[in-house]
């Protein structure tokens, strides 16, 4: 299997060849895809070490669907409904809020950007790895 540019490409690759993806083979797929993401979401998690909450709240999600497979992090919201204007999402420097709820005092609060950083740092190693995956999976089912 050619090397593709991100690992969404590869899981992407091997559904082309596959058709869909058997039950079986995602089973296999699924633990070496996160064992190759864990390190992205431990350094987001330290990025963000300065909130109380943001740590707990992100997660790892693998999907194998069609229209959008891949590997993501998230920041669930009921946990830390701060997470994603603190990341910058919108790609602002910076977000505005009441003071302590309070509609008539407003603040501008510079964002800490700190899921971007982590899977910029960490993109070469997981894109390896999930490479790896994919050609491992893809050979003990028959594909050379």
């Amino acid at each position: 299997m050619a090397e593709p540019s991100d690992p969404t490409e590869a899981i992407r690759a091997l559904q082309k060849d596959l058709g869909a993806i058997e039950p079986e083979l995602r089973k296999k797929l699924r633990p070496a895809l996160k064992a190759a993401a864990e390190p992205i979401v431990a350094d987001a998690k330290q990025r963000a070490s300065w909130s109380a909450r943001i740590p707990r709240a992100i997660t790892l999600s693998i999907r194998f669907a069609k229209r959008d497979p891949g590997v993501s992090m998230r920041v669930r919201r009921a946990i830390a409904p701060h997470g994603r204007p603190l990341e910058g999402i919108r790609g602002n420097a910076t977000f505005r809020h009441p003071v302590h709820g309070h509609r008539d005092r407003w603040v501008n609060q510079d964002t800490k950007p700190y899921l971007a950083p982590a899977a910029e740092a960490g993109m070469d190693g997981a894109l390896a790895a999930t490479v790896a995956a994919v050609d491992e999976t893809a050979r003990e089912h028959g594909f050379r």
